[in-house]
């Protein structure tokens, strides 16, 4: 209610006192939770990036005492045996790792999650280290480069007297690093505790604030407020009673100017006619709608709409009908120009003032909205059409991997199953027990090449489905053909985790990502050379990355692109790669050059798969 001509209702000026109050409350408590909020989340972010650079800073430790190590594992090997090239190789990985992680640590380094070292305390203690571990690696390195020196050579023992030297000096200055790490972690973690307890101490002073200035004069408001409310309920209810015996009376004069207000807002298009069809009245519109200038004499309305006798009665029909409600329909009539029009008619009864029944007709000219309606019709058909011939598209493309996977499968076991049956089948015909030489001979070729092909068995069914990737998920399967290849083809592959956790996707995408895989190493088998292989499973955020990557022959892509266009299976392999991971909405990336590798990553977004369970 108001008090004055300027004022507003009472009601509305307690709301917006409220309202104001409470909306300051509100914001000083967000703004602490958001400050606070963003603090933390600043704060884990650093804590992240200490504890890696840590926990790298002390791999660092362990990478130093292992290349000592395997440097006087050296020592012990003659030149030239495999042994020995096996320690030179294991040699030339821990050196790279070591080379890698330490420039990281100063640079910083994305592949491993290192950002660039800013603190002018720790940069001056790595290059006090500098010289100890370019001695290091200078010696090592060379040792790789010369390694048919004899352990008993000058220039090895020259090495190998530095390597011993220097890796103590080095591991005392690594160790001051890590503590200068450990330092900087610990004094963030108390500065974030201070902040923490000085945004406590503000969130309840305000909140005490809140409660002194603002809600305890709110409830005295809201208190003096119901108070009003319930005085001005008497009187109200007093003309309560009133307004609604006026409202009564009202409203049934409303419904009287409602049947006419009707009447006159369909006026457009309406006819006035009797029950057996005659016409009394027809609107002007409506004649130019049926191109006519006047009624024709002797024709009744359903005549008049239409020339064909079918519509004619059951118009007749529709009109002479008694019911007293008001009806609409759509029909399609037919103007005598031949013209065909759907008007959406209703049929209003009501009385003349000679008592006489007869029937008023509003039509609307609804011959547009029936075409679009058609056309949509038209249009959702097509696209119906077109997203079934786009998933028999899929299917067969889903179909044609199937079979050159079941063609690939079938030419590993012809080309080396069948042929190594086929020899063995052959040497035990060719058995002759009277020449014992030649029988000995013959019968350790066998076991040989039932050695090789047992291998190839296990190759042909490991190439199958294999249970890990059902019963524990994408990074266990991944481990375990590493692992099975591994054995299975001689070739070295490293397998390297960067995940945390348990990963688990739905299994199509499971499966897609582990046959990707599976085709990469196999290609990295078959074309990188005597190269070394590494598979690295990499987690930020919600982007799962797989890498597969050697440092063998590499390829030119533009070359592959050429080829593919040719048809060849090389360039068909990457296709179905690419098919395989765009079907579940991932990424393929292939970096290759001649003499330099190859790199394939799969990127895929683990949000949706995480989102559905």
């Amino acid at each position: 209610m108001k008090t004055g001509p300027d004022k507003i209702p009472l009601e509305t000026e307690a709301f917006l006192r409220i309202r104001k109050w409470y909306l300051i409350a509100v914001a000083a408590i967000a703004v602490t939770v958001i400050v606070a909020q963003i603090l933390i989340q600043l704060h884990l972010e650093s804590q992240l990036d200490d504890s890696k650079v840590i926990n790298v800073a002390g791999r660092q430790r362990a990478l130093s005492q292992k290349l000592t190590k395997e440097v006087l594992l050296l020592e012990q090997s003659m030149p030239g045996t495999e042994q020995r090239r096996e320690q030179v190789r294991t040699l030339r990985r821990t050196l790279g790792d070591w080379q890698v992680s330490h420039r990281g640590l100063q640079s910083g380094n994305d592949s491993i999650g290192l950002p660039p070292e800013t603190d002018p305390d720790i940069l001056e203690r790595f290059r006090d280290i500098q010289p100890r571990f370019d001695a290091l690696a200078g010696a090592a390195a060379y040792l790789v480069r010369h390694d048919t020196l004899a352990a008993d050579s000058p220039e090895f023992r020259w090495q190998l007297d530095i390597v011993l030297q220097e890796e103590a000096a080095f591991l005392d200055r690594m160790d001051a690093i890590v503590n200068l790490y450990d330092a900087r972690s610990r004094a963030r973690l108390q500065e974030l505790k201070y902040k923490e307890y000085l945004l406590l101490a503000v969130s309840l002073m305000i909140l005490a604030l809140e409660v002194l200035l603002i809600f305890r004069p709110l409830s005295l408001q809201i208190r003096e407020t119901i108070a009003n409310l319930v005085r001005s309920k008497a009187a109200s209810e007093t003309h309560l009673e009133e307004a609604n015996r006026h409202f009564r009376e009202k409203e049934k004069t409303l419904k009287e100017l409602q049947e006419l207000n009707y009447v006159l807002n369909h006026a457009a298009l309406f006819a006035n006619i009797r029950n057996d069809g005659q016409i009394v009245t027809i609107s002007r519109k409506f004649l130019e709608l049926l191109e006519l200038s006047e009624v024709p004499k002797n024709v009744t309305f359903p005549e008049l709409l239409t020339r064909n006798p079918g519509q004619q009665q059951y118009l007749r029909e529709l009109f002479s009908s008694r019911r007293k409600v008001i009806r609409t329909e759509e029909i399609q009539v037919e103007s005598p120009g031949g013209r065909k029009l759907w008007l959406e008619v209703s049929i209003i009864p009501f009385h003349e003032p000679d008592l006489k029944q007869s029937i008023l007709i509003m039509c609307s000219d609804i011959t547009e909205r029936k075409r679009t309606k058609a056309k949509v019709e038209e249009l959702t058909r097509r696209h119906y059409e077109e997203r079934m011939q786009l998933r028999q598209l899929r299917a067969s493309q889903v179909v044609e991997g199937q079979e050159e996977e079941r063609k690939r499968i079938a030419r590993d076991i012809h080309d080396g199953i069948g042929q190594m049956l086929t020899a063995l089948k052959f040497n035990i015909e060719s058995i002759n027990p009277e020449q014992v030489a030649k029988t000995r001979e013959k019968i350790a070729y066998l076991k040989s090449l039932s050695s090789d092909l047992i291998k190839g068995v296990r190759t042909a069914t490991f190439n199958l489905t294999p249970p890990e990737l059902t019963d524990h998920g994408l990074v266990p399967a991944l481990q375990k053909m590493a692992t099975e290849l591994s054995k299975l083809t001689g070739r070295e592959i490293e397998f390297l985790n960067n995940t945390e956790g348990a990963i688990r996707l739905e299994s199509l995408a499971e499966t897609n990502i582990y046959r990707v895989t599976q085709e990469a190493i196999n290609n990295a088998i078959k074309y990188a050379g005597d190269a070394s292989i590494r598979l690295t499973i990499n987690r930020n955020g919600h982007l799962l990355s797989v890498v597969v990557e050697d440092n063998g022959k590499g390829f030119d892509p533009e070359e592959l692109e050429h080829t593919r266009g040719q048809g060849s299976e090389g360039g068909m392999g990457v296709i179905f790669m690419k098919e395989r991971i765009r079907f579940i909405g991932g990424k393929l990336f292939i970096n290759s050059a001649p003499g330099e590798g190859t790199r394939v990553t799969i990127n895929y977004n683990i949000a949706t798969d995480e989102n559905t369970d």
